[in-house]
């Protein structure tokens, strides 16, 4: 059952849901609710059959401008131990986003900062229309970028994670994709069409192999050589041996497209 949300518009169609964070007078900036909403809505389409695809974007000219300042004040007078747990609610959120078994594709304009920067970080494949702006501003708030430092880490390297969260400075679309936090930059008015060419794609693949091949690189993070080299035997051996395996390879020998891409 689809949940009604104060903060997101969540709208369906051919497999693919497209979630829009919708504050578009605040920027689409954070606060707690959207927080919470984000990360049942992620959880909500994970568990949802109908859903191969998340298009996650912003309604208006910005995709996210991090945490809302009304939010921020807030937090600041919170004791410790309430400040801990609201962060813990941050994370689970970007860990609802990076961990969805369905490929998620960010579509971002106009701007992404702070956490906006991490819910690209955490998305699967993200694509930028050329004047978009990013920042990791956080340090100049005196603040630093921890909930979202995992996720960004992981995109684009520890040299240059370092080098954009201490010197918060603004970078644009061509320098996020150089660093590798954006994979294509769309010209303007081309955004659209740039992210339905990237959802096509990835409805080419089977349900399961993109699920399996997502928990499959979550588990290689962390694994030794020895172990990579037994998940990734195990995991292909399923695969293999599996109902939509079996179909993607018959239909490679046939000729014929995969029952999943009729469907």
């Amino acid at each position: 059952m689809t949940i009604n949300y104060k903060h997101l518009r969540v709208g369906h169609g051919d497999a693919v849901a497209t979630v829009s964070l919708a504050r578009p007078d605040a920027r689409n900036a954070l606060n707690a609710e959207l927080i919470g909403e984000l990360a049942r809505c992620m959880e909500e389409l994970a568990e949802d059959d109908r859903v191969r695809v998340v298009v996650l974007t912003g309604e208006g000219d910005f995709f996210c401008a991090g945490a809302d300042i009304g939010y921020m004040r807030d937090t600041a007078n919170l004791s410790y131990e309430e400040n801990l747990e609201d962060a813990r609610r941050i994370a689970a959120m970007f860990g609802a986003v990076d961990g969805c078994p369905k490929p998620v594709v960010a579509r971002v304009r106009g701007a992404a900062t702070g956490g906006g920067v991490g819910l690209v970080a955490a998305a699967d494949v993200a694509v930028a229309e050329e004047g978009t702006v990013f920042a990791f501003t956080e340090v100049r708030l005196g603040i630093s970028p921890a909930t979202i430092a995992p996720f960004v880490l992981r995109k684009i390297g520890q040299s240059w994670t370092r080098a954009l969260f201490l010197t918060g400075e603004r970078f644009d679309a061509a320098w996020a994709q150089a660093v590798g936090l954006v994979h294509e930059v769309a010209a303007e008015g081309d955004l659209d069409a740039v992210v339905q060419e990237k959802v096509a794609g990835l409805l080419a693949g089977g349900p399961e192999a993109l699920a399996a091949t997502k928990a499959l690189l979550r588990e290689l993070r962390d694994a030794d050589s020895e172990k990579a080299t037994e998940i990734t035997a195990r995991r292909i051996a399923e695969l293999r041996t599996g109902e939509e395996g079996q179909e993607g390879l018959g239909a490679f020998l046939e000729k014929r497209e995969p029952g999943w891409r009729d469907s």
